[in-house]
């Protein structure tokens, strides 16, 4: 009498319906307290995120046009920067709103520690913090808009056209994941110690070089540098919100920057959350 072999293949058991509930749960209650401190803290956010755009519209679009060195020609330059200005605004926002807490949190205190206790997987609670960065990072993207609009010299408004608006809603929800995943991918690379000086140099060097004041089309009489840019994230934010909003003034086709949010957003998110896995389980 044969004996039947025994299966070398092991089968793992299904994650109980109770279990992925009960993740999912999880899952929008930490959401829900990160969208309850955002609107806690709505106040001081608007003051945050309203000083710097009012203080460069003020500049670029109402000062240097009143004085007689607008920027823009025959478009106004506040034309110019409004689609800038609001990828911009987005990018920082989206990127601090993660870095800042997940610094401390994964410092001498490890206070990521007690997130880690909710019924979650690390990989789904790197995605939590994504999602409330981007979320973040639209609303504050919205301020822009108004001081942009009325702040600029007579004559200077922002002319700002949307033709296609499933394209924009789009473009809005790629940068801000791209801008959420490089920060989590940032916030787990950088030291405590020298998180503030190497961001600040990073986000100012992305915003100078990011098509905010510009086109990525006017720099085609310096090659060199149009190229160099390529390497920026922040350009094809600018430029996709620049060909939805004011596409009068020239922009990237629209395959090249949409390629590159979805491929940025993809890649730096893989390696975002498995940086991010390796920080939190050592």
């Amino acid at each position: 009498m044969t004996t039947p072999a025994l299966s070398t293949t092991t089968r793992t058991a299904p994650v109980p319906v109770s279990s992925r509930r009960a993740a999912w749960h999880a899952y929008l209650a930490l959401t829900a307290r990160d969208l309850h401190v955002l609107g806690r803290n709505l106040p001081a956010l608007l003051l945050q995120v309203g000083l710097q755009p009012l203080l460069f519209t003020f500049a670029f679009a109402y000062v240097m046009p009143s004085i007689g060195t607008g920027l823009g020609g025959a478009t106004s330059f506040s034309t110019i920067l409004l689609p800038g200005l609001i990828a911009s605004t987005l990018t920082l926002q989206s990127i601090m709103s993660v870095t800042r807490p997940l610094a401390a949190e994964l410092g001498p205190g490890r206070e990521i520690t007690d997130r880690a206790l909710a019924p979650l997987p690390v990989c789904a609670l790197g995605l939590q913090k994504i999602t409330s960065s981007a979320i973040f990072g639209l609303v504050s993207s919205l301020v822009v808009v108004p001081i942009v609009w009325l702040v600029h010299a007579p004559g200077q408004a922002p002319r700002a056209h949307i033709d296609n608006w499933p394209l924009l809603l789009l473009t809005l929800v790629l940068c801000a994941l791209l801008a959420s995943v490089l920060g989590l991918l940032l916030g787990t690379a950088i030291d405590a110690s020298a998180f503030g000086a190497l961001l600040g140099l990073l986000l100012a060097s992305a915003t100078m070089l990011g098509c905010v004041y510009y086109p990525w089309t006017a720099l085609h009489t310096i090659r060199w540098v149009q190229l160099l840019t390529l390497a920026n994230p922040l350009v094809y934010m600018s430029e996709g919100l620049r060909a939805s909003l004011t596409p009068s003034t020239g922009h990237m086709p629209t395959w090249v920057y949409l390629t590159a949010l979805t491929l940025g957003t993809a890649t730096l998110g893989y390696l975002a959350l498995r940086r991010f896995t390796q920080r939190v389980q050592t």
